[in-house]
């Protein structure tokens, strides 16, 4: 980290001095790992047309995080990436063997889950205020641990899109030309889901429960529209998400709002700008 202390203090910010204000360093390094983050998995949730699939994952993160404070675990992140898992396995599993559309599966989970999470968080008349902070997030609480994992995290979603992207796009847009190629659906799937779930369950204590989902589904919308072929796809999406978040951090500094909303609210407007940009092409 002393490396990253050295290079942020090249900035032009008061907050970039050494020796000062180290949460916004980590945050700022937090957003330069998740976003890229978000924007490969985006492409994926927009094709496969599975955009709300993240709300149910963080509704299941919640009820995980509720069920690890209920058990007692100092840090219930541990449970609610089971958990998440847990549920993104089911659902991989429910659209393979029966003919559910993927809407009406995630509708079932999404409210299942947010219903035992919310029967969870108060039993024993328990106060729900405790996991407030879960809604909105708080970015500048990360934890230097957490970004090595996040970058971890990264590292292998690389890696997984390098080797196996056309493979997993392929069984989620069409599942018999995909067994007629010998893939192997159920685990590609589950590999995109699961991968969703652990960045969901990970990221949401900092970007929010409530913005979370726009952070899977408005990156790569916006590339869609300007994009002229797959890579262009990729890279406007991953671009796209790193300048908003960052911009977004600095916007929820200087302003004191919410940085997952500050962010979402860029992606957005970066949305609509890319949506001008193609009804004039």
């Amino acid at each position: 980290m002393k490396f990253w202390y050295w290079l942020v203090s090249f900035l032009p910010f008061e907050w970039a001095a050494p020796d000062s204000m180290f949460f916004m360093k980590h945050a700022l390094l937090a957003v330069l790992v998740v976003t890229p983050l978000f924007g490969l998995l985006s492409t994926m949730v927009v094709e496969s047309r599975m955009a709300f699939f993240s709300d149910a994952l963080g509704h299941s993160a919640f009820t995980g995080m509720a069920i690890g404070a209920l058990c007692g675990f100092t840090q219930p992140v541990g449970a609610a990436v089971v958990f998440s898992l847990v549920i993104a396995l089911l659902f991989t599993l429910v659209r393979q063997r029966t003919s559910m559309a993927s809407d009406t599966a995630i509708s079932v989970f999404s409210s299942a889950a947010v219903a035992l999470g919310i029967f969870i968080s108060t039993l024993g008349s328990q106060s729900f205020t405790k996991f407030n902070t879960l809604l909105i997030g708080d970015i500048l609480s990360v934890r230097v641990e957490e970004i090595g994992i996040l970058a971890l995290l990264l590292l292998l979603l690389v890696l997984l899109w390098v080797g196996a992207y056309n493979q997993m796009m392929l069984s989620s847009v069409h599942q018999a030309l995909a067994d007629s190629r010998g893939i192997r659906v159920v685990w590609k799937n589950f590999l995109f889901t699961g991968a969703i779930a652990v960045v969901v369950t990970i990221s949401m204590s900092w970007v929010g429960l409530l913005v979370i989902n726009a952070l899977l589904v408005l990156p790569a919308a916006a590339a869609r529209n300007v994009a002229r072929n797959l890579p262009q796809y990729h890279l406007f999406s991953v671009v796209g998400g790193l300048v908003c978040g960052v911009a977004g951090l600095m916007l929820s500094y200087y302003v004191g709002a919410s940085t997952g909303a500050s962010i979402t609210l860029l992606l957005a407007l970066w949305f609509f700008i890319t949506l001008l940009l193609r009804k004039r092409r």
